[in-house]
């Protein structure tokens, strides 16, 4: 088994929606994201990618999809997929409740939820601070991170959004690049 880096800060930044040129990065240097957990782990999100927070409530089902795709969620009439993030990272399927949240991401121009246990925060942290992901081949996990930070006694891993989605979910564009220009 080798291990691996990724090859810069700057990448790991572009692919997590981390952009500096007038993204999410302030005149300070300064990116900020929401932090969540997942068990006792903690991952975080750019700011910007995030368009809504809401409590967990059921979902439809749909035939044919992986796994992690819990089903969709009809928010405002964009049908959104609902990703379940610990079944995704391989550690079994969320035993949602009403404590849950569903933290609605922009990837590109369709909408899509994570399931997670909780909001923590938002975070600032300087860019250049960010840890490369160590990538060990075979790791599952890994491919979905961009970035690693520790504040205070706390690691959190940044979740590289671009990658958590795969061919394997069919996901209607039109209608969400539709309520997004409305």
């Amino acid at each position: 088994m080798s291990i691996q880096t990724s090859t810069s800060t700057d990448d790991a930044l572009k692919s997590s929606g981390f952009r500096s040129e007038g993204g999410t990065t302030n005149s300070d240097g300064l990116i900020e994201f929401i932090s969540f957990s997942i068990g006792e782990d903690q991952y975080g999100v750019a700011i910007m990618s995030v368009r809504e927070i809401k409590g967990w409530s059921g979902v439809t089902h749909l035939p044919k999809q992986p796994e992690y795709v819990r089903g969709v969620l009809n928010l405002r009439g964009v049908m959104v997929p609902i990703i379940d993030l610990r079944c995704r990272f391989g550690q079994g399927l969320t035993e949602a409740t009403s404590m849950h949240v569903v933290i609605i991401v922009q990837i590109e121009s369709r909408l899509v939820g994570l399931l997670a246990d909780r909001v923590l925060d938002i975070v600032s942290y300087e860019g250049a601070k960010i840890q490369p992901v160590p990538r060990m081949n075979g790791s599952g996990e890994g491919f979905f991170l961009s970035g690693l930070i520790t504040i205070d006694e706390a690691m959190i891993a940044l979740i590289d959004l671009d990658h958590l989605l795969n061919a394997e979910i069919d996901i209607p564009q039109a209608h969400t690049e539709m309520a997004m220009s409305a």
